[in-house]
């Protein structure tokens, strides 16, 4: 049996994950996975439901997330989100949506319920994969494992762009705030913090551009294949 092709990217918040898988996606012919869209899906979730942060109620937000339908639909450059069939893929993206996503990953119980949907979807049609712990906790085997990061200042200059394209401007000292606790938060968290073992590949992306840094994944992957 042929095992479908899993790459994942792992890395803090704005390290650029997202545009180098959705790039290598493409490249590479495969589906693009954005787990991290499902966390920021649970996190919207709860806030609609009324639950602020930080997050006091575990089991409400277990069931939230076990009862949820979350479908990422590929579409050119990317997926579109689907929350019990509403796309959330604007509203999911949300400055505070970031730190609800923070918060929800954090509990253990909806971890386990998201990285069992995330184990699906790799195990049905491969694809590359972008999050936090897709090389450590999703998809440890794969031999294809690497951890995109950046200097903090460069990770919120990035954002800070990113926010004003989209039309939800936030002050580069806002944006670096956040960042740097949701770095602190990923990191520190019992259940798969953000980390990386031997046998990620490490690339610091501060001062290289991000189809460089596609094309070295790229070169490395089809090496191997």
């Amino acid at each position: 049996m042929i095992r479908p092709l899993i790459v994942a990217i792992d890395g803090p918040s704005g390290a650029g994950k997202s545009t180098a898988a959705r790039a290598l996606a493409a490249r590479l012919g495969v589906p693009y996975i954005d787990t991290g869209a499902m966390y920021r899906a649970v996190g919207l979730a709860a806030r609609e439901r009324g639950i602020l942060l930080p997050i006091s109620d575990a089991e409400a937000v277990t069931a939230l997330a076990a009862a949820a339908r979350i479908e990422l639909v590929p579409v050119a450059g990317g997926n579109r989100v689907l929350l019990d069939g509403r796309d959330v893929s604007e509203a999911i993206r949300e400055p505070e949506i970031s730190l609800y996503a923070s918060a929800v990953s954090a509990i253990s119980a909806v971890r386990r319920c998201l990285v069992a949907m995330q184990q699906r979807l790799g195990q049905e049609r491969g694809g590359v994969m972008e999050g936090r712990d897709i090389g450590t906790r999703v998809f440890p085997d794969t031999p294809f494992k690497f951890f995109l990061t950046a200097d903090a200042g460069v990770r919120a200059e990035r954002r800070t762009r990113e926010l004003a394209a989209r039309g939800t401007p936030q002050p580069y000292e806002e944006v670096l705030r956040d960042m740097e606790k949701r770095d602190r938060d990923d990191g520190s968290r019992a259940d798969s913090p953000l980390t990386l073992d031997d046998r990620y590949v490490l690339i610091d992306s501060t001062s290289r551009p991000l189809d460089a840094v596609v094309a070295d994944i790229e070169g490395r992957v089809r090496k191997a294949i």
